[in-house]
């Protein structure tokens, strides 16, 4: 009876070192130890929540250990973090690993090891929240579509700049806007326009030079701002090399002037559709024929040779049903990401906003968008990040949703991304109870990347009570509720 009960006992911990204390995990809960990967930071998570990371295509919540113990994690040249399965992975960040064996509760070495229930930990933190993961991407996907007949006949463009030019192309046309590749190949014997042929997430894809092809003068290229917009061309995609990505609007057509006729002879016939004014008349956009941008058959002709080799880039409907649009847009070092069906525009931070008397911080005022006043919040301050970005590269992302509609202040908007279904991942529900913002997760793994998606409509909802929530506390004659 003693040597069963001493079985009983007797089991396999992995004890751990934190500080100056030993801790003793139930091997059985460890599903591997692994060195600290590269994190990306979930805003307004509990201060354990060290961020989520890929482990081969799962997406890891890593939480410190020191922190949900009540200390304060110090960096550590032995740290490690141990991997326990609760039926997805959860990453602790520990100091160093001590010993592993049957050992009980004394670590191996004589030292005390204390054993600890992480599930009770963990909620302490964390709580046990149910992810409406199901509701959400259905309702990103709804969102897009409740619009009215006014708002439908509006055009959604895509501007750019081309040597110091403003540019634009329907957003109907552009597959996504991503960051100039490094590895081009160049194909021989093409003409000067084609900058030759590059891979995009596996997929061919010809690259051509859009300043060559407008005829404007060539040089400054390749900066860390360029950008490549992949366009529906004929029966393919074609990605034409910018120098940058500006903004996204939302027009109605009115504001979309045909092009002089004098402008339209010879050469430059229909490659321009039509001149945006913006600005009062100030600013003028010219919005590009995807239809006749290619005036060269022999060009097209080579190009439809390569867009030929690649029948899943090459399909006339465009992306499959399984992938979706995000703006992705970068704050304090992250990259995040909204649905591109809920962003009504992204545009330039105008030079003045008109304050709002006894607004909190957050808020930085209001701007008039053509005609409608829309509340700007500085994201940032929202998301509690340090520091602050460079203003000239600052935007505005508007993000509407039914009759609620808000300017978010971002770093900088770097791409329209389309994703494959097969890349997106729900957010762990370990990070939901502080972030309930972070809808889900595309894990780019060929890219090293990992981009946290934004849920537009709590983004709007945790605004607007904020914004009650702040005016309330400002005003000390309000009644309470």
């Amino acid at each position: 009876m003693a040597e069963a009960a001493s079985g009983a006992v007797a089991q396999s911990f992995l004890t751990v070192q934190v500080g100056d204390e030993r801790f003793a995990l139930p091997a059985s809960d460890v599903a591997e130890v692994i060195r600290p990967p590269t994190v990306t930071l979930v805003p307004l998570g509990p201060s354990s929540l060290l961020g989520v990371a890929n482990l081969r295509g799962a997406v890891m919540p890593v939480v410190s250990l020191h922190r949900l113990l009540g200390g304060e994690a110090g960096p550590s040249s032995n740290a490690r973090v141990v991997v326990i399965d609760r039926g997805a992975p959860v990453g602790l960040m520990i100091d160093r690993v001590a010993s592993l064996g049957e050992t009980g509760a004394d670590g191996g070495t004589g030292a005390p090891a204390q054993t600890i229930d992480l599930d009770a930990l963990l909620a302490k933190d964390f709580g046990r929240s149910i992810r409406r993961v199901q509701h959400r991407q259905v309702q990103a996907v709804t969102d897009g579509q409740d619009r009215t007949a006014a708002e439908q006949s509006q055009v959604a463009l895509v501007c750019f700049v081309v040597a110091g030019q403003d540019f634009a192309l329907p957003l109907t046309s552009v597959r996504e806007v991503v960051a100039l590749p490094d590895g081009v190949a160049v194909v021989p014997q093409t003409d000067s326009v084609m900058l030759g042929v590059t891979s995009l997430r596996g997929q061919l894809l010809p690259l051509v030079s859009l300043r060559a092809l407008l005829g404007l003068r060539v040089g400054g290229q390749g900066g860390d701002r360029s950008r490549v917009v992949v366009a529906r061309i004929g029966n393919g995609f074609v990605g034409l090399a910018i120098d940058g990505m500006k903004e996204i609007l939302r027009l109605p057509s009115s504001a979309i002037d045909p092009v002089p006729a004098i402008l339209t002879r010879g050469d430059a016939e229909a490659q321009i559709q039509g001149i945006c004014r913006l600005e009062g008349g100030r600013r003028l956009v010219s919005v590009l024929s995807t239809d006749h941008l290619f005036r060269d058959q022999a060009l097209m002709e080579q190009i439809t040779s390569q867009t030929g080799k690649n029948h899943d880039m090459a399909t006339v409907d465009g992306p499959s049903t399984g992938d979706e649009q995000f703006i992705v847009f970068q704050l304090g070092g992250e990259e995040y990401g909204l649905p591109i069906g809920s962003v009504d525009e992204v545009v330039r931070v105008p030079d003045t906003l008109t304050r709002l008397p006894k607004a909190p911080a957050f808020i930085e005022g209001v701007m008039n968008l053509r005609g409608r006043v829309v509340p700007v919040i500085d994201q940032r301050r929202r998301f509690k990040l340090d520091g602050q970005g460079e203003r000239r590269r600052e935007r505005i992302v508007v993000v509407r949703i039914d009759q609620m509609q808000a300017g978010f202040v971002v770093d900088t908007v770097s791409e329209v991304l389309n994703i494959p279904q097969n890349q997106l991942r729900p957010t762990p529900d370990l990070a939901a109870d502080g972030s309930q913002v972070i809808d889900r997760i595309a894990n780019i793994e060929v890219e090293g990347r990992m981009i946290l998606l934004l849920d537009p409509r709590e983004l709007l909802d945790r605004a607007e009570k904020d914004l009650l929530a702040a005016m309330g506390e400002s005003d000390p004659e309000r009644p309470a509720s």
